[in-house]
């Protein structure tokens, strides 16, 4: 039975159960296109906000996600640039590129009530930082996006390999309802998905590898399975990772037993195609993320007194192509 929200309360009762989760997609890119079509295929009211070709493709054809997990599409799939025209949602999957973390946190506004969840699954790991000031505190969360997929063409997403998984918590460490009712909707979904107490922990531990994994894939120009094995490579991957722990440390982050290992050991198992996002997006001429990820890297690192030779080298080579393919 479907059922109109008048409101993103989430409540308890019976009745709520049976209610459809409302969400909004925010950039329907590899991440949001892959998370979001999932959830929709699990019975959640999805809409994507998106822009040009791709919103173009996906309201004529709709949205089709592909690869190692099978074949979703969405259609009709529900699609807008207009976030006011959507109403009020339970959760934002906030997925945009880390320099429209700004612009997009107010354009959003209008869907955001006083209990729905905005959820940043981006690189870096200060854009729940970035979107306090612009939505408030109670209304961002923290999340961590594992997937390898990308836009081949409008309307069309890939996903390399079989691995998908959400992590998201509150800032505070609190387990509430709408926590709750997310996680279950994501498990019914078939993806892996964890509601953390400690999402501070999860992020930096996904920076660790994402931010290593950008510099090197993109710099090299070569996916992830012709890298992580080979002997001469190998040490700039550990001094990468270990860079990031020591920034992390000295900033007050509490990390598991170990980190470098189970950072090394998640990029072990990575699918052997995996290219990192930033690694496509210099392939195809595109701006980077490079400032908030090795950049960010080389940035605390100087505020902090830790040497950050590795992270300084991928930074510098790939500072020219930050905001495109020269020309």
């Amino acid at each position: 039975m479907r059922i109109a929200m008048t409101s993103p309360r989430l409540r308890a009762d019976a009745v709520d159960r049976e209610t459809i989760m409302r969400i909004a997609v925010v950039g329907a890119g590899g991440v949001g296109g892959g998370f979001g079509a999932a959830l929709a295929h699990a019975g959640a009211d999805v809409t994507f906000v998106a822009r040009g070709a791709h919103l173009a493709a996906m309201r004529s054809e709709g949205l089709k996600v592909q690869g190692g997990r099978g074949e979703t599409h969405l259609v009709p799939t529900q699609a807008t640039d207009d976030p006011a025209s959507v109403g009020l949602v339970d959760i934002v999957l906030f997925c945009v590129k880390l320099w429209d973390v700004e612009s997009a946190g107010a354009h959003i506004k209008p869907m955001v009530g006083p209990d729905t969840a905005v959820i940043p699954l981006q690189n870096g790991i200060d854009a729940p930082d970035r979107l306090i000031p612009i939505l408030g505190r109670n209304a961002v969360m923290g999340g961590v996006a594992q997937i390898s997929a990308s836009i081949v063409k409008p309307g069309e997403i890939n996903q390399v390999g079989t691995f998908m998984r959400m992590i998201f918590g509150e800032l505070d460490g609190r387990i509430t309802p709408r926590g709750k009712a997310l996680l279950e909707l994501c498990l019914k979904a078939g993806f892996d998905a964890t509601l953390s107490e400690q999402i501070n922990t999860e992020l930096w531990m996904k920076f660790v590898g994402l931010a290593t994994n950008a510099g090197m894939t993109a710099v090299t120009r070569q996916p992830i399975g012709r890298l992580r094995d080979d002997p001469d490579l190998r040490p700039f991957f550990v001094s990468a990772c270990e860079e990031i722990i020591a920034i992390a440390h000295a900033s007050g982050i509490k990390l598991p037993p170990d980190p470098l290992a189970k950072v090394l050991d998640f990029i072990g198992h990575a699918p052997p195609a995996m290219k990192a996002s930033m690694a496509l997006d210099l392939e195809r001429g595109n701006r980077l993320e490079l400032p908030w990820l090795s950049g960010k890297v080389v940035e605390l690192g100087r505020k902090l007194g830790i040497p950050t030779p590795t992270h300084d080298f991928l930074y510098a080579v790939l500072k020219p192509y930050a905001m495109g393919t020269p020309v």
